[in-house]
């Protein structure tokens, strides 16, 4: 992973340090463009962040008094940060239209129409999630893969795709938050000095307690739109797919081998990459596809003619060239991140959250304020994990807490809300992946919804607080002096 040190603000120059009023500014533009670009005009997100970066650049340069080399340093930073998650995004796009020519999608979907029934898919589709990224390490991969399947499957038995998409969601960032193999769940513990383990312990309770609730949620909504499904639909999904495709246990192949690879610790981008490689000898191999066409439809995508309109949807994808669209929306909200950054205004502003904080109650919701903040201003999640987490550490060390209590609180917050912000990287990946738009997804992925809250509320009761003075996790009362010194520093 990319070394990522974000400037403090103790080390910013106190002549150069933008004052709060002065930090707002581009924030407050950034959101005027988006508003007035996407909900007035109906314009794609690309443009509105090229004039959030345009007066950005404006802004810290005549006004801030930065260099342009300071704000291409920025942006050039912040991209190199994210040159993995723009990788994966078109590996991942690549791998599946891999395995929809291989058939192991499609394959997927067949079975599957056998296995569900309406009333159980979603809060069972939540739980096979969960159990594959605990296992994998990854929200992302599990998304690309298992999740792709999940949606057709979910079409086929009349359940909305938003709904799928929530459980898929919450699922799969439930696993990833307790899973060893998970590169958010390492940098959380490395960014706040935590012992890996004593970090998922910490998470595990309030993670359990959320997903939980989320599946009761999708257990009544399963019930609730399991209406009968139209005679003869199933089969005739299936009659299509079987049509089009060789359906066998054989197809399987690609699915288990990039499952192997990331369960015995391969990284990601190798492990999508043999993925797309097995997909494409597959399709080969099996379909009967040529050499050419099968990593055509790796780069251009898919658009198979299987008779039944509905699987035509499902299974038509835009590969690897077909990313770019989602590719240009992280990059801009990256640059705009990386110039927000090396201008100061991060850190400003979290050293103001950090000043609003009076008791454990304000400083767990303002270390979940900080981190959603950042999902939103610097659209990446390492961000969202980095800066509360090197900015407010010394708080949580002046209240006498342990550091577990802050790296739970940056990963409660931060790597499960990222999904829920439409121009974050997380945002980006899964609307693009599971082909639904993250405003419509949003109200069903409660998990991300709940996270949060859970947090909040242990923050609000001292539920599984831990303290440096008590070796029992949960059980400590709080000192003496329940207040916290906040920073100081001039505006």
């Amino acid at each position: 992973m990319v070394e990522f040190e974000p400037r403090l603000f103790e080390e910013l120059d106190p002549e150069e340090r933008p004052s709060l009023a002065a930090a707002l500014v581009p924030v407050a533009g950034m959101i005027v463009f988006l508003s007035v670009g996407i909900i007035t005009f109906g314009l794609d997100p690309q443009f509105p962040l090229f004039w959030g970066i345009a007066f950005t650049g404006l802004f810290a340069h005549y006004h801030l008094g930065l260099s342009w080399a300071d704000l291409y340093d920025g942006i050039s930073d912040s991209l190199l940060l994210g040159m993995k998650v723009i990788l994966i995004m078109f590996t991942v796009y690549a791998l599946i239209s891999s395995w929809i020519q291989a058939g192991t999608i499609p394959s997927l979907m067949y079975y599957g129409l056998e296995l569900f029934t309406p009333a159980v898919f979603l809060p069972v589709a939540a739980i096979l999630a969960a159990i594959i990224s605990f296992a994998v390490g990854s929200s992302w991969t599990t998304a690309g893969t298992l999740g792709v399947a999940l949606i057709g499957i979910g079409s086929g038995l009349g359940i909305p795709a938003p709904m799928t998409a929530g459980a898929i969601l919450s699922g799969a960032y439930t696993g990833d938050k307790q899973s060893p193999l998970s590169d958010t769940t390492n940098l959380a513990a490395a960014v706040t000095n935590t012992d890996l383990y004593e970090h998922i312990n910490a998470m595990r309770v309030g993670t359990l307690v959320a997903f939980f609730i989320s599946v009761v949620l999708f257990a009544f909504l399963g019930m609730s739109s399991s209406g009968n499904i139209p005679a003869g639909r199933v089969e005739s999904i299936q009659m299509a797919i079987e049509g089009t495709y060789v359906v066998s246990p054989i197809v399987f192949l690609p699915l288990i081998l990039t499952f192997g690879l990331a369960m015995y610790g391969i990284p990601a981008l190798p492990t999508l990459g043999t993925g797309v490689i097995a997909g494409a000898v597959t399709s080969m191999v099996v379909q009967g596809t040529g050499f050419a066409a099968a990593w055509g439809a790796a780069q251009s995508g898919t658009a198979p003619e299987t008779g039944m309109e509905l699987v035509n949807g499902l299974l038509q994808s835009g590969g690897m060239t077909g990313g770019a669209w989602i590719v240009t929306i992280a990059i801009a909200a990256l640059a705009l991140g990386g110039m927000l950054e090396r201008a100061g205004v991060l850190a400003v502003l979290a050293h103001h959250l950090g000043r609003l904080c009076h008791n454990v109650a304000s400083l767990t919701g303002v270390t979940a304020l900080s981190a959603v903040s950042m999902n939103v201003l610097a659209a990446e999640q390492y961000v969202s994990i980095v800066v509360p987490g090197m900015t407010l550490r010394n708080l949580y060390e002046e209240q006498g807490l342990k550091t577990k209590n802050l790296s739970r609180a940056i990963e409660a917050s931060g790597t499960t809300t990222s999904a829920l912000i439409p121009w974050s990287s997380g945002g980006l990946f899964m609307a693009g992946t599971l082909g639904v738009p993250t405003l419509e997804y949003a109200p069903y992925y409660f998990f991300g919804l709940l996270s949060p809250l859970v947090l909040i509320a242990m923050g609000m009761t001292g539920w599984q607080i831990m303290y440096k003075d008590d070796e029992q996790s949960g059980t400590a009362a709080p000192p003496a002096d329940n207040s916290v010194t906040a920073p100081t520093g001039e505006d």
